[in-house]
């Protein structure tokens, strides 16, 4: 049976998501009705600019004043679409204060201050749902959480940006140097004005922090999480990962150690094999590939930004928030009981593509294998190429911590031989 008396819904931020969301609340009311058991009511829209024209919304329901909204006292849900740290955080936590429950895409605050978070939604008995603060459209975050609870997950492993997946696929399909395919991504509307924190990592790492979190029971903060931009991948690096059979992405790795006493949080650009699921993801799209004990590896696939595909997950999690709320109940909060240590970078262990200019003489390359054994770092493969004295020098390692493949490095660049470093490069998916 349908309750008669609509669920309030506030809508905090009305931009390229806010307006899909309210757009599908108006369009898909009746199914949303009866999706959840009760008719879903926008009740108010709060913006930074009023006079702007809202197709669909009442222009009675927009407020500039988000903190008198949330604290009406008669919403049922909140859901906040506008970003940042502050204001948001706040008015999350006084939504929970008077007696909302949150849907958010705020993939910074939920990796900076989730476990905060989920404590005041826990305090007040109301629920924090999140799907669109990672990959969009993807669901991933259900799956993790709900879907695979009575599994171990052991590895994570995406590409949940879709501006860097951009622009990496231009540069190996069309051979353009990075600021061309920035450029590219840029007039699309794929990248920001300033795209910093897309190729910087920055939003990846946020998203890598919530899947750590997830995944491994475990709180994992933005802090934890390691960070190398793309802005330094060349068109020499996919050169060199062709003939390897490879390509280049920015992924977002989360691992637990293999003895299973600590998890680990990444981002970088690596190669992965060209037999890998991840080396197929074009152009803007997202994937993430998820490895567990009882399920074996998993792929999701998708849109991974954008208006609507980000409104489809807000909406989702609104269907799930909503029937609890007429149930009476809550859904899963936070999980971190397992409470594991997050290592650092230098513990993390895999498999190095080294690029080096040396001078073409004999001996060169017994000197750079020398070193390699010193530090205790087995090589894999080694490529030659000379010409008029200097040559380049190709190394790939096998699987070798990342502390001592620094103190590798640090090493060479001490050779009179070695002119210098070209590129270092992971290798994952293997």
């Amino acid at each position: 049976m349908m309750r008669t008396r609509p669920l309030k819904v506030a809508l905090l931020g009305c931009g390229v998501v806010g307006s899909e969301v309210a757009r599908i609340m108006t369009t898909h009311a009746d199914d949303l009705a009866a999706r959840i058991g009760a008719p879903v009511e926008l009740a108010g829209v709060a913006v930074r600019r009023p006079d702007k024209v809202r197709e669909g919304i009442d222009p009675a329901l927009v407020t500039t004043d988000a903190t008198a909204l949330v604290k009406r006292g008669d919403l049922d849900i909140v859901v906040e679409v506008i970003g940042g740290i502050e204001p948001a955080r706040t008015l999350i936590t006084t939504a929970f204060e008077h007696g909302a429950s949150v849907v958010s895409a705020n993939k910074a605050l939920l990796a900076q201050d989730g476990a905060a978070l989920h404590a005041a939604a826990e305090e007040h008995g109301k629920d924090l749902y999140y799907e669109a603060a990672v990959a969009g459209a993807i669901p991933l975050i259900r799956p993790l959480r709900e879907s695979l609870a009575g599994d171990k997950v052991n590895r994570v492993l995406g590409i949940v940006n879709g501006t860097t997946n951009f622009i990496l696929d231009k540069m190996d399909t069309t051979g353009a140097g990075y600021q061309e395919a920035l450029d590219e991504a840029t007039a699309l509307g794929y990248a920001e004005a300033d795209p910093t924190a897309d190729v910087e990592g920055f939003d990846a790492a946020a998203k890598a922090a919530i899947l750590a979190g997830i995944a491994f029971h475990t709180r994992v903060r933005l802090d934890d999480v390691h960070r190398e931009g793309m802005t330094e991948v060349t068109a020499a690096d996919f050169a060199s990962a062709k003939e390897m059979g490879c390509t280049i992405k920015l992924l977002a790795i989360c691992e637990r150690a293999e003895d299973g006493a600590s998890v680990t949080a990444r981002v970088h650009p690596a190669m992965i094999p060209l037999s890998h699921p991840l080396a197929s993801v074009r152009g803007a799209y997202n994937a993430v590939f998820v490895e567990s004990d009882a399920s074996g590896q998993l792929m999701f696939y998708g849109p991974g930004a954008g208006g609507a595909p980000t409104a489809s997950a807000v909406l989702g999690d609104l269907v799930a928030v909503g029937r609890n709320r007429v149930g009476g109940t809550t859904g899963p909060g936070e999980s971190a009981y397992a409470a594991l240590p997050v290592s650092a970078m230098g513990e993390v262990v895999t498999r190095y593509h080294i690029s080096l200019d040396v001078a073409d003489k004999p001996g060169v390359l017994a000197q750079v294998a020398t070193v390699f054994a010193e530090h205790g770092v087995s090589i894999d493969t080694v490529r030659q190429q000379g010409k008029d004295g200097e040559a380049s020098l190709v190394v790939v390692t096998h699987r070798a911590s990342d502390a001592a493949l620094g103190g590798t490095v640090e090493a060479l660049r001490k050779l009179d031989t070695v002119r210098g470093v070209a590129s270092i490069m992971r290798v994952e998916g293997e």
